[in-house]
């Protein structure tokens, strides 16, 4: 039984660290299902993280007056309560009320879970389990968020959660609550936190404008995206394995982990092609990037400082004040320079369409629907294949007409790509700040 209990508190933690991503794969559904506006979408994404962010130090400062258990208990109910009511909601403004509740709750949940972790597993292996179903939960989160996306609907996302998060709530009434004494009080771990925030702000470029890009600017399936964005959580759990076998100093660790995630950024940001291929290893490095470092930032945070539970919500805050970070600067360069790359995309289908072997009459017609497509679309990478269908030709051109759409294809991919590539290319100079807060600052001696 506390086996069982163990395991569901870690579940927890995995959950709501992640569904600070977990909805990625799901907004273009979303903007749609609530006739939404990108603006109104992108705030479901905004405010769990900023809420997550601003309720974890007051919530851990809430926990050394209460029980843990029922407090605990009653984070998780939290959660798994908004989660039913993030399922139901029908409208954009009451999905977001409903993700800044979830987030209240998670922000209890994440805080409870740590003090009761360490009463069943002791200091060091309950810290440990916290903090590695936090990196596994936001390493999965885009994967799974998209598939159930794919499979069932959005709102499946929220669902799953719910008999989780139900049955955690036992488990948090029957497990141990650590033994309250006075304890001493230490200064957050600065350095570590900022590495921390500037980090997630790079993750954020790979965990949530890759998606976008492989569904909106690639045209792939939600489904697809989600197969292909988990090799950056495989390539996580790998890393860990590899630390060992090579024993590398934790500094020098956390150093080659912001570099294998400017690394990633990089690559991502300058592929040859929309073959997914060319996204693997990019997201591999990316991934051991992740594994190396935010559970390492994470445990140095924490290490030794006291109350514990404090200095774990210090790390949790920067983490997703990173995410809110990363999200405010890199969401309006990428719309803006998808903007800009709107009028060379529409010369070259121009030039496209005026060379391609079709009669003049045919030109035209498709000249006229593609007009339409790209005006009902304006401000997106336009789907042109519903535009295509509906052109009629004659047997002997349909060839001709079918080579000019993978033709218009891959000028909207290479457009897009571009369009993200600035926004990559940030992403990988936070990873590179991050690297700069690990410099050691020699103390001037009187």
């Amino acid at each position: 039984m506390r086996r069982a209990n163990v395991s569901l508190l870690a579940v927890t933690v995995a959950l709501v660290l992640a569904d600070s991503a977990v909805v990625t794969l799901a907004l273009p559904d979303i903007l749609r299902h609530l006739d939404a506006t990108v603006g109104q979408v992108a705030w479901v994404l905004i405010a769990y993280n900023l809420v997550l962010a601003l309720a974890a130090v007051p919530a851990a400062l809430a926990i050394s007056r209460a029980e843990p258990r029922l407090f605990n208990a009653l984070g998780i109910a939290t959660f798994a309560g908004a989660s039913a009511w993030c399922a139901v909601a029908d409208s954009i403004e009451m999905l977001i009320i409903a993700r800044c509740v979830q987030a209240i709750g998670g922000a209890l949940a994440l805080v409870g879970c740590l003090e009761q972790l360490v009463a069943e597993r002791g200091e060091r292996r309950g810290v440990a389990w916290w903090v590695t179903a936090g990196v596994i939960g936001t390493a999965v989160g885009p994967a799974v968020g998209g598939l159930l996306t794919e499979a069932i609907s959005w709102q499946a996302i929220f669902v799953v959660q719910v008999p989780f998060a139900a049955l955690a709530v036992p488990a948090a009434l029957m497990a141990r609550s650590p033994t309250t004494h006075r304890v001493d009080r230490h200064r957050p771990a600065v350095r570590a936190n900022v590495t921390l925030a500037l980090l997630s702000a790079a993750l954020t470029a790979a965990l949530f404008l890759l998606v976008l890009l492989l569904v909106e600017g690639w045209g792939r399936s939600p489904a697809t995206a989600a197969l292909t964005v988990s090799v950056v959580p495989v390539a996580a759990l790998a890393a860990r394995p590899l630390a060992r076998a090579f024993r590398p100093p934790p500094g020098v660790e956390i150093a080659v982990g912001c570099f294998l995630v400017a690394g990633g950024l990089v690559g991502l940001a300058i592929p040859p092609s929309s073959n997914l291929w060319w996204s693997v290893a990019p997201q591999a490095l990316v991934g051991l990037g992740l594994g190396l470092t935010v559970d390492q930032l994470t445990s140095r945070a924490m290490d030794l400082r006291l109350p514990r539970a404090e200095h774990a919500a210090w790390t949790i805050g920067a983490r997703h004040v990173g995410v809110v970070l990363g999200l405010a600067i890199l969401t309006p360069v990428f719309t803006a320079d998808l903007r800009d790359a709107e009028e060379p995309a529409q010369q070259a289908i121009t030039s496209l369409v005026l060379d391609a072997p079709l009669p003049p009459q045919d030109k035209i017609a498709v000249a006229e629907t593609l007009g339409e497509a790209l005006a009902q679309q304006d401000g997106q990478v336009p789907d042109l294949a519903a535009a295509f269908a509906e052109v009629e030709v004659d047997t002997t051109d349909q060839p001709a007409l079918d080579q000019l759409a993978r033709d218009l294809d891959d000028q909207l991919e290479r457009a897009a790509t571009r369009a993200f590539r600035d926004s990559f290319l940030i992403g990988a100079a936070l990873a590179l700040a991050a690297l700069l807060t690990l410099i050691p600052v020699r103390r001037r001696t009187s």
